[in-house]
């Protein structure tokens, strides 16, 4: 006997998968993410790379240089604001201590 899914029902499935995975987060997890969020909004971040390689007898000079600017940097938002509306949208509860005494930020 050969069972077949309905159409309807897959995308169903697949429709509360995508939605559960929008949810609310615990608080602390949305701390930690969104401490990236607020560094982003203290100033540019900037990323060089340098390498070599050889393949036999060629060689090869890989080179490249990144520059990323949060739009919260270009309108000049608070990076402690930034973090607790982070927070807030991420998590639905304010933080459980502001940005200065979060583990691991630096200002």
């Amino acid at each position: 006997m050969k069972v077949r899914a309905h159409p309807a029902l897959a995308a169903l499935l697949l429709l509360a998968t995508g939605l559960a995975a929008c949810g609310p987060v615990p608080v602390d997890q949305a701390e930690r993410s969104c401490l990236r969020d607020a560094r982003e909004a203290t100033a540019p971040r900037s990323q060089a790379v340098l390498g070599v390689g050889t393949d036999g007898d060629d060689v090869g000079v890989l080179a490249g240089f990144s520059v990323s600017v949060s739009s919260d940097y270009i309108t000049g938002r608070d990076p402690a604001v930034v973090f607790h509306d982070c927070v807030l949208r991420r998590s639905g509860q304010v933080p459980t201590r502001p940005l200065h005494q979060q583990p691991g930020y630096r200002s």
